[in-house]
C-alpha cells in the first residue's frame, strides 16, 4: 500500500485525512519502506533531513542520560509524525527513534514538507493542532512529576 487514499486507518489519524488535493500532494513527495524491529529513524542530537510517518508498528522514543543510559519518554504508535518539530525548527531531533516491531514507516524529506505546507495551509493548520497537542502532553507530564514531588515533600513535612 504506497498510496494513503488506499489506507483503512486514515480517517482515524488526524495527518492522514486530509483534503483530496493535500492528500494526492503528501503521496508525492513520501515514500513507504517496510522497515525491521531495531530500525533507528532519526539519531538525538543529529540535523533532521527527514519527518516520518508511521503507517504501522510502534517506535521507542528515547533520549541518552549522562551516564550513556537510554531513557524512554514514550511509545508512538500507527498514525503518529515523529521528527516534526524539529523538522520545523531547523534545529537537532530532541529524541532518538527506533522501531520497537516490524513497520511500515512513510518517509518526507524536510525540504519537501515544508513546501508542502506553504501550499496547503488546511495540512499546516493540523501540524499546528499536533504541536500544540504535544505541548500539551508535555506540560501535563512536567505538571504531574512537579506536583506529584511537591505533595509528596508537603505530606511529610505534615506528618
Amino acid at each position: 500500500m504506497q498510496s494513503c487514499f488506499d489506507c483503512i486507518q486514515r480517517p482515524e489519524r488526524m495527518f492522514c485525512d486530509l483534503p483530496e488535493d493535500a492528500l494526492s500532494a503528501f503521496d508525492q513527495i513520501k515514500s513507504v519502506r517496510l522497515q525491521p524491529k531495531g530500525t533507528v529513524l532519526f539519531q538525538e542530537g543529529s540535523p533532521p533531513k527527514d519527518v516520518f510517518v508511521l503507517c504501522e508498528g510502534r517506535a521507542r522514543l528515547s533520549i541518552c542520560a549522562e551516564d550513556r543510559r537510554r531513557l524512554t519518554l514514550r511509545v508512538a504508535g500507527p498514525g503518529e509524525v515523529l521528527g516534526l518539530s524539529a523538522s520545523l525548527s531547523d534545529t537537532p531531533y530532541e529524541v532518538t527513534a527506533e522501531l520497537m516491531d516490524n513497520g511500515r514507516v512513510a518517509r518526507v524529506r524536510r525540504k519537501d514538507l515544508l513546501l508542502f505546507l506553504r501550499q496547503h495551509p488546511d495540512a499546516c493548520v493540523r501540524v499546528v493542532n499536533m504541536l500544540s497537542q504535544d505541548l500539551h502532553v508535555a506540560y501535563d507530564r512536567v505538571r504531574s512529576v512537579g506536583l506529584g514531588k511537591a505533595r509528596r515533600v508537603h505530606q511529610t513535612r505534615t506528618l
